[in-house]
C-alpha cells in the first residue's frame, strides 16, 4: 500500500516540475486567433510553424493579401449556365430566360409547361412551344388580339371578322375598309404582309439554349457540353446523349457510374469538368468541386442538390412559401398582397375604393364586411335597398302605413290621431290637444357690419355621417303623405296630393361655404352669447325670422365631389359646399276673402322665402351661419386648422378612441361640455348611433312608472305591456290578447286578428304561427286566411320563414327573378348599361358581387374623345357554363354581329386578361338566360391618349404579363389599378404619387417587366 502511495506522489511531483518548466518558455503568439494577421477579408488564416499562412476563399483569388472575386461568368463557358450567368462575391447563380426553368444541376433551362396551369390562360386549347405557348380556337372561332379568348367568325363581310382575310395573327381594319395585318410581340411581319415570323425575342425563338436571328428565323445552338438534337431545338448533355433519361431532372444510374470510374483515376478539370455538377477548381490534392448560390454540394463531393429554402422559417414567408430550383418563392393568402420586398405580405383595405359598400364599408385582415344605415337591408353581398316594411304586417300600423326611405310611417283615417306609440290610432274627438312640437327657426340680423344667421332647433333633430367630412342635418318632421300619394327619390317629399288643410311650400338651395371642409364642432361660448343678446339688445333687430315644419342640411366638402376631368389642380383650396332643402308652412291665418286668397298668400309666403334665402347665403358666405341645438352652438364647416390640430379631428356625435372616430353608441349621445357619450338619462332615448341629444320616452297621464337609463328604443323606456299583451294606452297594467290575436310589439292598445276564424291554443301569442292554421307553410310561402292555402310568393318578395301569412318585399329598386323565393339574396338590381364616361370607368353585371338576374340585357357604350384608344382590364369572370352559352359578354364596335368583336365569353375566367380594343369605339353588351346565374364581371377600362399605343399592347400581349402569379394579383388590385388607369388617363397624376409610393405599390418583378417596356418604347 505503502508503495501505491509513493508511486502518486511521485506522478504528481513530475507534473508540477513540467508545468514550472512550461511556465519558463517564451509564450508563442497566434496571429490568426488574436486577428492580427494581415490576410484579406476574404481569405482565411492558417496557423504554421511560427508563423502563418493566408489563402483566398473559393470564389476569390490574390496571395490571401489582398483578394479580388472571381469572375466565375467569365470563363468555363457562361460558368457553365446555359442561359444567364450572374456573377455575386465568391459565387454565381444561372437564370433562365421567361418561359424556362433552372434544371436540379443549377446550370441547364428546361421548359415550362404553361399548359398545366389553368390552360395557359387560353379559352379554348393551349399547345406548349419550347419557351413559350399559343393558344387555338376551336372550329367557327378565331384568337382575338389578346392571343388568349376566341371569338366567333363572321359569316358575311370581307372585314377582320371573316376568316379569308388572310393575317396569321392579328387583324386590324383600315380607314378604307380593309385590312392591315400586325404581329405579336416577338415575331415580325413576312414580307407579303400576311404571315408573322418567329424571333429570338418571343421564347428564346423556340430554342432551349442559345438562339440565332436569320433571314430565315431563328436557329439553334447547344452550350458547348450538350448536343442538338434532331428537333433543332432542343439539347442533350454529351455525355448522356446515348443514355437520355426521361427525367432530365435526375442523375441515372449509369452517370453515377461514370463518376465512380473516374475518381479512381487522377482528375482534372480540363477532363470532364472533373466531374463536378457545377465549377471546378484544380488544387494541389486534387479537383474541388462547388456550387452556385441555392444549391448544396452533396457528400459525394460532386453533385450539387438544390436547397429547399422553405423549409428552414418557410423561406422568410409571411404566408406561402413555394420552392423553385435554385431559389424560391413567396405568396400570400386571399385578401393579401405581396410587397416590394417579396416576403412580406399586406392585407388589401378593400375599403380603399369606393365601390366597396354602398354605405359602411368594415376592413378586417384578409377580408372585409359591408354594413346598412339604419331602415336599409343588404342584397348583393355590398348593396344596401331601403327596407319596405309596410310589406310586412302593414309596418305593424293599425290602419295606414307609408313607406320612406330609411323608415316608415303610420297615418290615421280622418276623425283619429296617431298614438304615442306611432303606430295605433285613437279617436281624435275629446282629447286635450297635444302641444305641437318646437318648429326650427332661422334668425338672422345684423351684426359687425353683416349678416349673421342662427337655425334653432329645440326638438327632432337627427344627425347622419356620410363618408368623410360630409353629413346631414334634419330638423323638424316633413309632413305625412296620403295614402295614395308617391314621394320623390329622398322619401320626403309628397309628389301627389298633399294632406288636406296643410298647404306648403318646399324649395331647395345650395351654398358655398368658403375654404373649409365640413365639421360639425361646437362653436366658441362667445357665439351663444352673441345669439343671446341678438334675442334681447334691442339694437339687433332680426332681419329674418322664419318657422319652417322640416329643414335638411347636407354639407359636403370638396375632397367629395367627382373630380373634373383634367383631375384636380395642385393649388387649388378646399372647401364645402351646403345642400338645404326646406318646408315651410302657408300660414292661413293671412288667407282673406276680400283681399287676399290662399294662391295670393302663397306667392306672398314663396317671395319672403327667397329673400330669406338670399340673406342666408350672404351669412354662409361669410361663414357667419349657425345651428343651435341639444343646448350648444354648431358651425357646419370649420376653416383649415394646423395640422397639430388634426388628430382630435372628429364630427358632431363622435369621440376619439384608439386614434379613431367612433360614433356615440345607440342609448348615448354625445355631451359637447363633458367631450364624450353619455348613457340617455331616465324617461329619455336615444335609438340611433352619433346623435347629439336624447327624445322623451312617452308615459302615462297621472301616474309614474319605472324608467330606464340609458334606453335604445321605445321598447325599452319602460312600462310598456310587453308582446302578446295591450292596454287602452300601452302602459301597464295589461291584458293579455284574447284567443284567436296576436301581438308582437309593445306598448300597444289592441291585438292583431289571425283572421279566417283561428284560433290561438292560448292566450297572449305573440306571433302569426302560433295561430292555428290548416297547412303549415314552406319557405317561399305565405297562408292566405281567406282560402286557407299556402300561396308562393309573389315576383318582388320573399320569406324565409315556416308558417307565416306574409311576403316581405325585396328592398330598393330590387326584385327576384321567380315567384317562391326563400331569401333576400334571390332580391337582385336589374339596372345596367348606358354611356360610360370619357377617360375611366366600369363595366359592371347587374347586382355585382351578387349573382346576376335571369332573362337580363345590359348595353353599354363607350366613346372615347379624339386621339384616344380604350384599354381593358378583366380581372375575373364569373358565368356559368352548365348552359351551354346561355349567358355571354360581348365587345365588339357596333350592335351587327359581324362587326370588329375585341372580346367574348361565355364562361368563367379566374385568370385575368388586358387587352386594347380593336375599334376607337366599343359597343357592349351581357345577356343572361332564365338558367343557372353566377357572380358576374366588374370590368375597369381607361382610355388613353393613342401616342402610347405600341407601348401599352407590347405590355398587355406579352405572356410575362400574366406568367406570375403575383403579377396576375395586380390585375386583380382595384386599388393598385386604380393608381395605373390614373396615370394613363392623366399623365400629369403621375408627379400626385411620390417615388416611395411607386416603388412600395408594385413587386420589383413587375417594376422590371414594365422597365424593360418602357425603355424599349423610349429608345430613339
Amino acid at each position: 500500500m505503502g508503495a501505491i502511495w509513493a508511486a502518486r506522489d511521485f506522478c504528481l511531483f513530475l507534473l508540477l516540475l513540467n508545468s514550472r518548466q512550461s511556465a519558463a518558455l517564451p509564450e508563442i503568439r497566434d496571429p490568426c486567433a488574436e486577428g492580427s494577421d494581415g490576410c484579406h477579408i476574404d481569405a482565411i488564416c492558417q496557423t504554421t510553424q511560427g508563423s502563418y499562412k493566408c489563402t483566398c476563399k473559393a470564389g476569390f483569388k490574390g496571395d490571401g493579401k489582398h483578394c479580388e472575386d472571381t469572375d466565375e461568368c467569365d470563363f468555363e463557358y457562361n460558368g457553365g449556365c446555359v442561359h444567364e450567368c450572374n456573377n455575386i462575391p465568391g459565387n454565381y447563380r444561372c437564370t433562365c430566360y421567361d418561359g424556362f426553368n433552372l434544371a436540379h444541376d443549377g446550370h441547364n433551362c428546361l421548359d415550362v409547361d404553361e399548359c398545366k396551369f389553368n390552360n395557359g390562360g387560353c379559352q379554348h386549347t393551349c399547345v406548349n412551344t419550347m419557351g413559350s405557348y399559343e393558344c387555338r380556337c376551336k372550329e367557327g372561332f378565331f384568337l382575338s388580339d389578346n392571343q388568349h379568348t376566341c371569338i366567333h367568325r363572321s359569316v358575311e363581310g370581307l372585314n377582320c371578322m371573316n376568316k379569308e382575310h388572310g393575317c396569321a395573327h392579328i387583324c386590324k381594319e383600315t380607314p378604307k375598309g380593309g385590312v392591315a395585318c400586325e404581329c405579336r410581340p416577338g415575331f415580325e411581319l413576312a414580307r407579303n404582309q400576311r404571315g408573322c415570323i418567329l424571333t429570338c425575342n418571343h421564347g428564346n425563338g423556340g430554342c432551349q439554349h442559345t438562339c440565332e436571328d436569320t433571314e430565315n428565323g431563328p436557329i439553334c445552338k447547344c452550350h458547348p457540353r450538350y448536343s442538338l438534337q434532331p428537333d433543332r431545338r432542343s439539347c442533350v448533355e454529351r455525355d448522356e446523349a446515348t443514355t437520355e433519361s426521361s427525367d432530365h431532372n435526375t442523375t441515372s444510374f449509369t452517370e453515377v457510374d461514370k463518376r465512380v470510374k473516374r475518381r479512381l483515376l487522377m482528375e482534372t478539370c480540363a477532363v470532364n469538368n472533373g466531374g463536378c455538377d457545377c465549377t471546378c477548381k484544380d488544387t494541389s490534392t486534387g479537383v474541388r468541386c462547388s456550387c452556385p448560390v441555392g444549391f448544396t454540394l452533396q457528400p459525394d463531393g460532386k453533385t450539387c442538390k438544390d436547397i429547399d429554402e422553405c423549409e428552414l422559417h418557410n423561406g422568410g414567408c409571411d404566408h406561402f412559401c413555394r420552392n423553385t430550383i435554385g431559389s424560391f418563392e413567396c405568396n400570400c393568402r386571399k385578401g393579401f398582397k405581396l410587397l416590394t420586398d417579396e416576403r412580406s405580405c399586406q392585407d388589401i383595405d378593400e375599403c380603399f375604393f369606393e365601390r366597396t359598400c354602398d354605405h359602411t364599408c368594415v376592413n378586417s385582415p384578409g377580408g372585409f364586411q359591408c354594413l346598412c344605415n339604419k331602415g336599409y337591408t343588404m342584397y348583393g353581398l355590398a348593396h344596401c335597398g331601403d327596407i319596405n316594411e309596410c310589406s310586412v304586417n302593414n309596418g305593424g300600423c293599425e290602419q295606414g302605413c307609408e313607406n320612406t326611405m330609411g323608415g316608415f310611417e303610420c297615418f290615421c283615417h280622418p276623425g283619429y290621431k296617431l298614438h304615442w306609440n306611432k303606430k295605433d290610432c285613437i279617436e281624435a274627438e275629446g282629447l286635450p290637444p297635444a302641444n305641437p312640437p318646437f318648429k326650427p327657426t332661422l334668425n338672422c340680423s345684423k351684426q359687425e357690419g353683416g349678416d349673421r344667421c342662427f337655425l334653432t332647433c329645440q326638438s327632432q333633430v337627427h344627425i347622419s355621417s356620410g363618408t368623410e367630412d360630409s353629413y346631414t342635418v334634419t330638423c323638424g318632421m316633413p309632413l305625412p303623405c296620403l295614402a295614395d300619394a308617391q314621394k320623390d327619390n329622398s322619401g320626403l317629399y309628397c309628389l301627389g296630393p298633399e294632406t288636406p288643410g296643410v298647404p306648403r311650400i318646399r324649395t331647395t338651395a345650395t351654398f358655398k361655404s368658403g375654404t373649409g371642409k365640413c365639421n360639425l364642432k361646437r362653436s366658441q361660448d362667445r357665439l351663444k352669447e352673441s345669439l343671446n343678446s341678438a334675442q334681447s339688445d334691442s339694437r339687433f333687430l332680426f332681419t329674418e325670422n322664419v318657422q319652417f315644419s322640416y329643414v335638411s342640411l347636407r354639407c359636403t366638402s370638396s375632397g367629395q365631389r367627382p373630380r373634373s376631368r383634367h383631375g384636380r389642380k395642385a393649388g387649388e383650396e378646399d372647401s364645402s359646399s351646403i345642400t338645404a332643402e326646406f318646408v315651410l308652412d302657408v300660414n292661413l291665418e293671412e288667407v282673406t276673402a276680400e283681399s287676399c286668397d290662399l294662391n295670393c298668400v302663397r306667392r306672398r309666403s314663396e317671395k319672403r322665402l327667397r329673400k330669406t334665402i338670399r340673406t342666408l347665403r350672404k351669412s354662409i358666405n361669410r361663414e357667419q351661419f349657425h345651428l343651435h341645438f341639444a343646448g350648444s352652438d354648431y358651425e357646419l364647416a370649420k376653416s383649415l386648422v394646423q395640422p397639430a390640430e388634426l388628430p382630435g379631428h372628429c364630427v358632431a356625435g363622435q369621440v376619439l378612441v384608439n386614434r379613431k372616430c367612433v360614433s356615440c353608441s345607440a342609448g348615448t349621445y354625445y355631451d359637447g361640455d363633458q367631450g364624450r357619450c353619455v348613457l340617455c338619462p331616465a324617461g329619455t332615448y336615444q335609438d340611433e348611433e352619433g346623435q347629439m341629444s336624447c327624445e322623451v320616452c312617452p308615459g302615462p297621464e297621472g301616474r309614474e312608472i319605472s324608467k330606464v337609463v340609458g334606453a335604445r328604443n321605445l321598447s325599452e323606456c319602460g312600462g310598456q305591456c310587453p308582446p302578446g299583451q295591450y292596454s287602452h294606452d300601452g302602459f301597464i297594467p295589461c291584458l293579455p290578447c284574447p284567443l284567436g290575436t296576436y301581438q308582437p310589439e309593445v306598448g300597444r292598445t289592441s291585438c292583431f286578428p289571425c283572421g279566417g276564424s283561428l284560433v290561438t291554443k292560448r292566450p297572449g301569442a305573440v306571433t302569426f304561427q302560433e295561430c292555428e292554421t290548416k297547412v303549415q307553410c314552406s319557405p317561399g310561402h305565405y297562408y292566405n286566411t281567406s282560402t286557407h292555402r299556402c300561396i308562393r310568393c309573389p315576383t318582388g318578395t320573399y320569406q324565409g320563414e315556416f308558417g307565416q301569412n306574409y311576403c316581405i318585399a325585396c328592398p330598393g329598386n330590387t326584385t327576384t327573378d321567380f315567384d317562391g323565393s326563400t331569401n333576400i339574396m334571390q332580391c337582385k338590381n336589374r339596372q345596367c348599361g348606358g354611356e360610360l364616361g370619357d377617360f375611366t370607368g366600369y363595366i359592371e353585371s347587374p347586382n355585382y358581387p351578387g349573382n346576376y338576374p335571369a332573362n337580363i340585357e345590359c348595353t353599354w357604350t363607350i366613346n372615347p374623345p379624339p386621339k384616344r384608344r380604350i384599354l381593358i382590364v378583366v380581372p375575373e369572370i364569373y358565368l356559368p357554363i352548365e348552359d351551354e352559352c346561355g349567358d355571354y359578354l360581348v365587345m365588339r364596335k357596333s350592335s351587327l354581329s359581324n362587326s370588329v368583336t375585341t372580346y367574348e365569353t361565355c364562361q368563367t375566367y379566374e385568370r385575368p386578361i388586358a387587352f386594347t380594343s380593336r375599334s376607337k369605339r366599343l359597343w357592349i353588351q351581357f345577356r343572361s338566360n332564365e338558367g343557372n346565374s353566377g357572380k358576374g364581371f366588374q370590368v375597369p377600362y381607361v382610355t388613353y391618349d393613342e401616342d402610347y399605343q405600341e407601348l401599352i399592347e407590347d405590355i398587355v400581349r406579352d405572356g410575362r404579363l400574366y406568367a406570375s402569379e403575383n403579377h396576375q394579383e395586380i390585375l386583380k388590385d382595384k386599388k393598385l389599378m386604380k393608381a395605373l388607369f390614373d396615370v394613363l388617363a392623366h399623365p400629369q397624376n403621375f408627379f400626385n404619387y411620390t417615388a416611395q409610393e411607386s416603388r412600395e405599390m408594385f413587386p420589383k418583378s413587375f417594376i422590371r417587366f414594365l422597365r424593360s417596356k418602357v425603355l424599349r418604347f423610349l429608345r430613339p
